[in-house]
């Protein structure tokens, strides 16, 4: 069978490009229905939106690989179908997990995310995957690790490549969220890689920001760290069945005891510590019942709508950021003008400081 790349891959890219299309079946939503679909032709910019907007699970997952991509022609194309769905998005609760890696976050979310479907809530599950250094692929496996939860009609999940984005999330997930919520999704869960104390940029995009711990993941020192800790509106100890019970329990008060000494991530609420045992489905209601009195709390305060606004300006600074970035590094005098700068460096000619005002000068020209 042969295969090739999807039609955003990059024009010169080689074996490292992980992802190849096969020919798959048709989704059984649109069957019969959706001849734009099924024939895998493209997409207008009205065909997206009248899909989203409908729940179709294939236009949706096609909508996010647009706007995923990198290519001048789909980026145009993304910010047109974010434009058209603007007036639907905003009605979601959105929800940040993050937590070390083998603290069980895809299977806290797969009860989470069940135990919600089962009170007819539509969830979607955005799981933010590592992307290589050196083959830039990822192994976009959180799926699988959700079976349960993937049948679920009511749940969506969409796993996606960090790029190599810092802060535990991708550069496009604030779109995907939209798209999400265009979709009617009324939960959105995004679930960040799991690599430490930077994992704060999902404090930007989401409403709510939980953080999931352990069995004995420190005492009360460990609680008192600044960083990530300090960002949560909920901490959950994880894995607190069996044997883990007591040492849960331990965990549990320490955290409860520090965070007297920080201050709360978001004014007039009290950060709580759950116990949760995700793989026997115990805590999960007491923990949506705080989330709930959080957004309830907010929303009566305004808060929560001012939260939104600032996250709203922060995304267009960030993007802003970028722009200048790439600007810098694809601007041809610098470009031109790097190896030698470089160089220069290396051999102890000019200071670094140097450097980056020669490479300024050129692009300011």
């Amino acid at each position: 069978m042969k295969k090739k790349k999807p039609e955003w891959a990059p024009e010169n890219s080689g074996k490292e490009f992980a992802t190849q299309v096969l020919p798959g079946i048709s989704n059984a939503k649109s069957t019969g229905k959706n001849p734009t679909v099924n024939s895998m032709s493209k997409l207008t910019t009205k065909d997206f939106v009248k899909g989203i907007l409908k729940d179709d699970r294939s236009i949706l997952a096609r909508a996010i690989t647009i706007v995923e991509s990198n290519t001048s022609e789909h980026i145009s194309q993304a910010q047109e179908i974010l434009k058209e769905l603007l007036p639907k998005t905003g009605k979601s609760i959105r929800i940040g997990i993050t937590g070390s890696p083998g603290v069980g976050k895809s299977t806290f979310i797969e009860s989470f995310g069940n135990f919600l479907c089962e009170k007819g809530h539509k969830v979607a599950v955005l799981a933010i995957d590592p992307s290589s250094k050196r083959s830039k692929g990822s192994i976009l496996g959180d799926k699988t690790r959700m079976e349960k939860l993937s049948r679920q009609k009511n749940a969506f999940i969409r796993p996606s490549p960090s790029g190599g984005t810092l802060g535990g999330v991708t550069r496009k997930t604030r779109e995907i969220i939209l798209l999400c919520e265009a979709a009617g999704f009324d939960v959105i869960l995004v679930e960040t890689i799991g690599v430490g104390q930077s994992e704060i940029t999902v404090r930007s995009m989401a409403d709510f920001f939980m953080l999931l711990l352990l069995p004995g993941a420190g005492d009360e020192l460990q609680g008192i760290k600044k960083g990530i800790v300090e960002m949560a509106d909920m901490l959950v100890i994880n894995k607190a069945d069996g044997n883990n019970r007591q040492k849960a329990e331990i965990t549990q008060h320490a955290y409860s005891d520090a965070l007297h000494y920080l201050q709360p991530a978001t004014d007039g609420w009290t950060t709580g510590t759950f116990l949760c045992s995700a793989i026997n489905d115990e805590g999960i209601d007491s923990i949506w019942k705080n989330i709930l009195d959080f957004i309830k709390l907010t929303k009566d305060t305004k808060l929560f709508y001012t939260r939104r606004n600032e996250q709203l300006l922060e995304w267009v600074y960030t993007m802003v950021e970028e722009n200048l970035m790439n600007s810098f590094y694809q601007n041809p005098k610098v470009v031109k003008s790097k190896s030698g700068i470089d160089n220069k460096v290396l051999s102890g000619e000019i200071t670094p400081v140097n450097a980056v005002n020669i490479l300024l000068e050129k692009l300011l020209k």
